[in-house]
């Protein structure tokens, strides 16, 4: 396995954050595509098959780097960004939505974190980002994020991103936690993950809670997220389909009412 580069950061921001890295001389930096901010002068930029570990081997190791994010649903490709310069120089990465950017060395997780497929923002060089297959089918025809979730492997740092407010569960042997699907943002190898039918025929008419939930049980840690993009995306395309697209006063009397009265 790669050893990592040692990166030091700063997280920028509240509701939407940024990370900004500082980069010795010929460290480098992995990212998804499309998430660079800013960059100072002297940073170089390569775009990469799969992951920055399989950077400099043979064609077949690339190819199957490239592979394990296709099936995972990600790009083909990762951007590379090198500090070419004798001087520290810095590069910044943007959340893709409102919430939080969540540093995890991955040498205080054993060596590896198992995360959304989607949660990935960057890493230092020389962390394997791969493919976890749940053991369990249920969770994986019903988990909301399928039967497939990413791995992240080696000794470095890497940056996930999740919605809202982050939640941080320290789940001791034993010790369940039941959780909507989409609420999971990442947890460490030991934690048991299952799928959940809802119980009683009200609550699976009219809960509007889902089918399904998550049952997560320890030893490990677990690591939520109060505003997954699913929920906010569904959210803004019921309020657009039942407005028509337009705007309404919100603090009148008749509220959604009022919708009857227009023509």
């Amino acid at each position: 396995m790669a050893i990592a580069d040692e990166v030091d950061y700063k997280i920028l921001g509240a509701e939407m954050q940024l990370v900004e890295i500082e980069l010795d001389p010929q460290e480098s930096v992995v990212a998804e595509a499309g998430s660079m901010t800013y960059m100072e002068n002297g940073i170089e930029v390569e775009t990469i098959f799969g992951d920055g570990s399989s950077q400099n081997k043979d064609l077949v190791s690339s190819l199957l780097g490239a592979g394990k994010r296709l099936i995972t649903g990600e790009s083909l490709f990762m951007t590379v960004f090198t500090n070419h310069c004798q001087d520290k120089q810095k590069v910044a990465f943007s959340a893709p939505y409102p919430g939080k950017i969540i540093p995890i060395d991955l040498t205080k997780v054993n060596g590896k974190l198992i995360c959304q497929k989607d949660s990935f923002l960057c890493a230092a060089k020389g962390v394997s980002l791969g493919i976890e297959f749940t053991k369990n089918i249920g969770a994986g025809f019903f988990g909301g994020e399928g039967f497939i979730l990413q791995k992240l492997e080696g000794d470095g740092l890497v940056f996930i991103h999740a919605g809202g407010t982050i939640i941080k569960k320290d789940l001791q042997r034993g010790e369940t936690l039941r959780v909507d699907t989409g609420c999971i943002v990442a947890m460490t190898q030991n934690i048991e993950y299952n799928i959940q039918m809802v119980k009683g025929v009200k609550s699976m008419l009219f809960g509007r809670e889902g089918l399904f939930y998550a049952t997560l049980r320890g030893p490990g840690t677990v690591l939520l997220q109060s505003l997954p993009i699913s929920r906010l995306a569904n959210r803004l395309y019921s309020v657009t389909t039942k407005t028509g697209g337009t705007s309404t006063e919100q603090g009148s009397i008749l509220g959604s009412l009022g919708n009857l009265f227009q023509a």
